[in-house]
């Protein structure tokens, strides 16, 4: 970086040991991988001179792994590596979809996973998917390794359950038992690419063969200070055929599972209209 004011430091660790150390003595760094949301803190001269964390060359981070479990992407891997992985694009399509529509291809190719997900945004295009795949955080810290289930990990608008010290390593995707019967990720925003989104959705759903909800797993992004998964929803339809009116019954439900608002990009009534007919079209398979 260029022309780092007063006392501004920038630690560069190759391992994530190394990055694990640093950050334990020197607590106030920010870690910096990709760089497209901080740099937009730093554009505005909002850093406070606090030092730099770089740990983008830590290449432990950067690949994607498969376990007897599913599959491990490290916190370093961009949203562009997220949609080339054939593996990946598989087993869990809708974050490669996900990925496929988070900002430009700049954002795309700079744009970490990790990042994504440390900066908590309510409205961060991944977040629907991953809590549909129920994914869990993997972090490092001086205390050792911890897994935080993703729906564990968000305290709220911009806030995390990250202890001090801790940084994110990977984030794991367990292979689902059975390929589901239907799934959907949709963003609604203002224009067609690189739009923050008004509502984003992911949705899986498992059918009986009697044509009963066996099990749906349904996500909304922007629609409350964290991405929320639709546990009233969820719970109303299964052991349910999906008929108009059970879709319609269980769309009333979002308003116990999320809290939409009114500002500069949309108003909680349209927000809540929309997902809304998300969900029953996705119910409904129209």
């Amino acid at each position: 970086m260029r022309g780092l004011p007063g006392t501004m430091r920038v630690f560069r660790p190759e391992t994530a040991a190394e990055a694990v150390a640093t950050l334990s003595q020197h607590p106030q760094a920010i870690p910096l991988a990709g760089g497209t949301d901080l740099m937009v803190l730093w554009n505005m001269g909002n850093l406070n001179e606090r030092s730099i964390l770089d740990v983008s060359g830590i290449s432990e981070w950067r690949s994607i792994q498969k376990t007897a479990a599913g599959l491990s992407v490290g916190a370093l891997v961009t949203h562009a590596h997220i949609q080339d992985d054939p593996v990946l694009c598989r087993e869990f399509p809708l974050l490669a979809r996900a990925a496929a529509v988070v900002g430009a291809t700049q954002i795309q190719n700079r744009g970490t996973l990790g990042g994504n997900i440390a900066n908590a945004s309510p409205a961060a295009d991944t977040f629907p998917a991953l809590a549909v795949y129920e994914a869990t955080i993997k972090t490092a810290s001086p205390a050792g390794a911890r897994s935080i289930p993703f729906s564990e990990f968000f305290a709220g608008v911009k806030k995390t359950t990250l202890r001090p010290g801790e940084l994110i390593a990977a984030v794991e995707l367990p292979f689902l038992a059975q390929q589901p019967a239907r799934q959907v990720f949709r963003k609604v925003g203002t224009r067609a690419a690189m739009a923050i989104s008004k509502t984003v959705a992911a949705g899986l759903l498992w059918l009986n063969e009697d044509g009963t909800v066996r099990e749906l797993r349904f996500a909304l992004g922007s629609m409350a200070p964290t991405v929320r998964r639709l546990r009233a929803a969820e719970g109303h339809i299964r052991g349910k055929v999906p008929t108009a009116e059970v879709a319609a019954a269980a769309g009333e439900l979002i308003k116990d599972d999320t809290a939409p608002i009114d500002d500069i990009r949309s108003t909680a009534e349209y927000r809540l209209h929309v997902s809304q007919n998300l969900l029953r079209a996705f119910l409904l398979n129209s």
